[in-house]
C-alpha cells in the first residue's frame, strides 16, 4: 500500500512534525524549512506539496482554504489538513499517525479535512 507523505506548511508548528515523527519514526513528514517554503504565497506552497504528492498540513485557516479551492480549479493535490489551534500537540500527532497508517492517499486527494478529525 503507497503512504501518505505529509508537508508542513511555514505556518505549522514544527513540534507537530516532531511529536508526529517520534510517536510514527516511518513516516515522511517534511518540514517547511527542509521544503524552502518560508515565504511563499499559498498557491506556490500548494504546487510544491501537490508535485511531490504531499498532504500540506497548516494552520492558515483564513487563507488556505480559498486558496486551496483555486488551486484544484485546475490542478490535482494531494490534499490539506488544516490544524485547529489550541489543540494539544500530541492529539494533532495521533490523528496524523492514525491517518498515515489506516487510510490510502488517495483518500485525500483534492480534499480539505480539519484535524483534530
Amino acid at each position: 500500500m503507497a503512504r501518505i507523505l505529509y508537508q508542513a506548511d511555514a505556518d505549522l508548528n514544527e513540534k507537530i512534525v516532531l511529536a508526529t515523527t517520534r510517536l510514527e519514526p516511518g513516516i515522511d513528514f517534511r518540514t517547511a524549512h527542509s521544503a524552502g517554503l518560508a515565504g511563499i504565497d499559498d498557491l506556490r506552497v500548494l504546487g510544491i506539496a501537490a508535485g511531490e504528492g504531499r498532504i500540506l498540513v497548516s494552520h492558515d485557516k483564513a487563507t488556505m482554504p480559498g486558496s486551496f479551492a483555486e488551486f484544484v480549479a485546475t490542478r490535482s493535490c494531494a490534499g490539506i489538513f488544516i490544524v485547529r489551534r489550541g489543540v494539544k500537540i500530541r492529539t494533532i500527532a495521533e490523528d496524523l499517525v492514525l491517518v498515515w497508517a489506516a487510510s490510502d492517499p488517495a483518500e485525500w486527494v483534492d480534499q480539505i479535512t480539519y484535524i483534530p478529525l
